[in-house]
């Protein structure tokens, strides 16, 4: 039983450490890109916007799907499929794949805001997943 226990403990903290190296890579990049500093603070911010879709005409934000609670599992609104939670801290797995990260930034940006996100909104999201 001890062995296993250091196990999942090594385990855990290599998936904290890559989840860190590839945010941290991913912000670089936007920072390249034109983003400045970014704020959890305005991550939680947007977070909660409430955007209309232009299909639907339906009012959704990021929590609509996701929940306000970054740490626990969401369920999407029109499938009902669910969503993993999206803090670092509940979800390391999540934020190993920079590429994946993209994907989900471009296909969850255009659903709910009817845009791409800006560098800056997503190192903000970053920021903001990465505080709770």
């Amino acid at each position: 039983m001890k062995k296993l226990t250091i196990i999942m403990i090594c385990m855990f903290s290599w998936s904290a450490q890559a989840s860190e190296a590839v945010i941290t890579s991913l912000q670089d990049g936007y920072g390249l890109e034109g983003a400045s500093t970014f704020s959890a603070s305005r991550g939680a911010s947007m977070w909660t916007q409430t955007f209309t879709q232009k299909k639907t005409g339906q009012a959704v934000n990021c929590a609509s799907c996701h929940s306000t609670i970054l740490t626990e599992a969401g369920s999407h609104i029109r499938t009902g499929k669910v969503i993993a939670a999206m803090a670092v801290s509940g979800n390391r797995g999540r934020f190993n794949d920079a590429a994946n990260i993209e994907k989900w930034f471009l296909r969850n940006c255009k659903w709910t805001m009817n845009r791409t996100c800006t560098p800056q909104e997503k190192g903000d999201f970053l920021a903001y997943f990465q505080s709770q």
